[in-house]
Parts: C-alpha cells; structure tokens; sequence
C-alpha cells in the first residue's frame, strides 16, 4: 500500500511516498511467535552486536541517547572531547539480499530448520502496489523485507549485526579507535580526543571503510544525511578551525560540520 508522507510541499516524485505492506491477520500472529523465538535465541548466544539498539525488546531511542550521553561525560572526565558523525542507510527494508540474511540466521545460531523455513519464506516472493483504487499486477520481490512485517525489525537487527562485527574487526586491524551505535537505519560513529583534528579523521577513515562495506552487503548510506556534531566541555566559544570544516566539506561531498552542541 502506498502512503504519503506528512508535511511534504509536493507530491510529484516517488520519495515522497512510502509503501507498507498488509499481511494476513493470522500470518502476523505467526510472525510474532517466530520474532519472539529468534530474540530469545539471540540474546542467550550474544549474537547480536552490543551497540545495536534497534528492532530488539526493551532497546528503544532513549537507550540510545543514555549510551551517547554516558559516552560524552565520560570522555569529558578525561579532558577529551567526543566527535560524532551520523549516517543514514537508504531504504534499509528494501536492499537486505535474502541469500545473505539466510546465512546470517544460520551464523545467528538458529536450527537448520528455521533457516530453512526463511528459504521458503523469503525467496521466491511476488508483491504488488496499491495507490488509492489502483493496483499494478504482481511482480517478483527477491530483495528486501515488507516494512509491515513483525519479523522486520529483528531481521534487520541480525543484518546489521553482522555488518558490525565485521567493521569492528576491520578498523581494529588499521588501529583506528572508535565506536558505534546503532538504531535500525541509523548509526553513529564515535571518535574521543584532545584534539578534534584527529578525531575528524579517524571518523573520515572510518566513514570510507563504512561505506565500502556496505556496498559489500547491498546497502547504501545517504551521504545528504551525513553530520558531524562535536561535543566538548569548554565554556569559551567553540569553533574548530575553518581549514577543518573546508576539509570535511570536500572528503565528505558537502557534508555540514557542527558546532558546539
């Protein structure tokens, strides 16, 4: 079913819509049981990465602003400022390669049998659009997860997880010391120093290392979405130097920097 989205001054591209999809009743109550299966699974294993927040029980936004807030105070207790650069996946629900996410459930602990069942569930699948009193006719629908779907957040949760891991293991190997959290599509990556210059380029390799890998796994960041935000303790004016901002608008194709925040 296709939707408008709120507050959009014109409705003459495809962007400004986003599509929903209506299961049957009865399938959305065996999802739930299957969802509450998997998380049960996944948190005895710890397979899910710690930092990832999003699509999982008694993980909402404000753990995520908890973890940045504790993070910030505690860099502060070691005179050290803390950088944050953001960044956005486009259209999350709709690139995950099920022929990956079948690994992934299997690499997640879960029986033969349940990646099996995902085998059956996922590929193969025929969608059509609705928009008011018109419908296309069906199509094949071999990428992706329906956003209306209760096994959605948890799939996408087990995806990125993966994806984490492996960007934690390559950033450790080139010794760039930085963290992340993460909310379903968006993440963040967490840089602390003395010094906001090398913060922005631990974040400026960490940024290209992030993008490249996700072209790996099918998914896309939406650099327009990108920022920086610096969060430093001084009480005077805080402005890092303009030759900075210049250098982050060029490496970054015109991402904003951020003052104090």
């Amino acid at each position: 079913m296709i939707i408008p989205k709120l507050n959009k001054l014109v409705y003459d591209h495809p962007k400004a819509f986003c599509s929903i999809v209506l299961l049957n009743i009865l399938g959305k109550l065996i999802e739930k049981v299957i969802v509450e299966r998997i998380q049960f699974i996944v948190a005895g294993n710890s397979f899910i990465y710690l930092t990832q927040l999003g699509g999982l029980k008694i993980k909402t936004t404000s753990n995520a602003g908890i973890a940045l807030t504790h993070i910030v105070y505690l860099g502060w207790t070691k005179n050290k400022s803390t950088s944050v650069l953001t960044f956005n996946i486009v259209q999350f629900f709709l690139l995950l390669n099920h022929h990956l996410l079948i690994i992934i459930l299997r690499k997640a602990g879960l029986e033969p049998k349940v990646a099996l069942f995902f085998t059956d569930y996922l590929v193969k699948r025929k969608t059509n659009y609705t928009w008011n009193e018109l419908s296309s006719l069906n199509f094949k629908a071999n990428v992706g997860v329906g956003q209306g779907s209760a096994l959605s957040p948890i799939l996408l949760a087990l995806y990125l997880s993966l994806f984490l891991y492996i960007l934690e293991k390559h950033l450790k190997n080139l010794k760039i010391p930085v963290s992340f959290i993460s909310f379903v599509d968006d993440g963040l990556i967490i840089s602390q120093n003395k010094s906001i210059v090398i913060s922005n380029s631990q974040l400026f390799c960490s940024y290209n290392i992030l993008s490249k890998l996700l072209d790996s796994f099918g998914l896309i960041i939406k650099h327009s979405k990108t920022d920086i935000f610096h969060f430093n303790r001084s009480h005077d004016i805080f402005n890092p130097h303009p030759s900075i901002s210049l250098l982050l608008e060029v490496l970054f194709s015109g991402l904003k920097t951020h003052g104090n925040t």
